[in-house]
């Protein structure tokens, strides 16, 4: 084990660490610039139980009803050596596909280990992809790997890779409903963002194995139920904005250890649970643990961090707080307080803050000939 894990490992205290996925690889990319939720992710920090012993627990979460229903569905789709998924590849495709072979790559002959699980995706996808059919059509669990910040996490994806005239597809599974055609906006670009996050993987795991990595295409498909019933129906999805957006996001981010340098030796986000899991950790050292790592809040984090309801009081009156938008624009004004008082004039602007202020008493400006107040 190296020093950065064993750091890593002490960071999270001696609990099992949460496990990526791509849901939070894609909310970790889309705000690269947060270290605090780079440094926790990394070590596997559940911060959904930090959030609520400090007192800001996240008001969303899966309900299990939604779980029951997703696994459901998916066994439905992959019933009967996938049959019904078989005819929706061919119609969506466009592909002649004569038949099928199913593979399973969820349990090694009982063995757990994720070394030993994507090795066996290496090698089952390898074989594939230089055209031995012996090795299947539709891999169902591959676990693949991606470096995230320095660091190699897997992933554990509830999807299936499917190959066929030497050309992957990522197939993404999700039971929310398609309603006249039309499907919810906000979960389709959610899944696909996700299912970029297993391109991208399956891509550079091919890529390793010296395969070029255009043969994972950039049209995913999407599996969702039609209507109010449990029919289902796929959608080709073009996922190349995303795969830009991600690959350049993952290039930006820190490496870990730079981020892990700083940080003082004791600091720990330990929750020292007692005989029955409960958190006996005092509220204020977790609190001074939190803001001991610099965060990069925005209205966006409230979808996709546990932590964000902290970080938001945490970012009260600051410019962080009213948007990526607004934060850029503004540049090193990083208060309202200094923004108003550079529209106002009362404070005298840095060098680099000259284009900012001459934005905002602009701004101000017009809002006084809006409410017909003196200049």
């Amino acid at each position: 084990m190296t020093s950065t894990e064993l750091r890593l490992d002490q960071l999270r205290g001696p609990v099992p660490p949460i496990p990526h996925n791509a849901r939070t690889i894609a909310a970790l990319t889309s705000n690269p610039a947060c270290s605090r939720r780079a440094v926790m992710d990394s070590a596997g920090v559940d911060k959904r139980a930090v959030a609520a012993r400090v007192g800001f627990p996240p008001p969303y979460g899966q309900s299990p009803f939604a779980i029951t229903r997703t696994q459901a569905f998916e066994s439905q789709v992959k019933a009967n050596g996938c049959a019904e998924l078989l005819r929706m590849l061919r119609e969506v495709l466009d592909l002649s596909i004569p038949e099928v072979a199913y593979q399973d790559l969820e349990d090694v002959a009982g063995n757990a280990s994720q070394e030993v699980r994507h090795k066996l995706a290496r090698q089952v996808l390898g074989a594939a992809a230089n055209g031995a059919d012996d090795f299947g059509t539709l891999f169902d669990h591959p676990l693949l790997r991606l470096p995230v910040g320095g660091r190699q996490v897997f992933l554990e994806p509830d999807l299936i890779a499917f190959q066929f005239q030497g050309t992957f597809h990522v197939i993404e599974i999700k039971s929310f409903a398609v309603i006249d055609g039309q499907a919810d906006g906000g979960k389709v670009a959610a899944a696909a963002v996700q299912s970029a996050v297993y391109v991208v993987a399956l891509r550079r795991l091919l890529a390793d194995l010296g395969h070029d990595p255009a043969v994972v295409s950039h049209n995913v498909v999407l599996v969702c139920p039609e209507n109010f019933s449990n029919h289902a129906v796929a959608t080709k999805i073009d996922v190349r904005r995303q795969l830009t957006v991600l690959n350049r996001q993952l290039d930006r981010m820190t490496r870990i250890d730079s981020l892990l340098q700083p940080l003082a030796p004791a600091l720990t986000f330990d929750l020292a649970p007692d005989r029955d899991g409960k958190p006996t950790r005092p509220v204020g050292e977790l609190c001074d643990a939190l803001e001991h790592i610099p965060a990069r809040y925005s209205p966006d984090c409230l979808s996709m961090c546990e932590l964000s309801y902290f970080c938001r009081d945490e970012a009260r009156g600051t410019t962080h707080a009213l948007g990526r938008s607004v934060s850029e624009e503004l540049g090193s004004v990083e208060s309202v307080a200094m923004a108003l008082g550079l529209a106002g004039g009362s404070l005298t602007p840095s060098p680099e803050q000259v284009e900012a202020a001459g934005v905002l008493r602009a701004a101000l400006r017009l809002r006084n000939e809006c409410f017909g107040l003196p200049a």
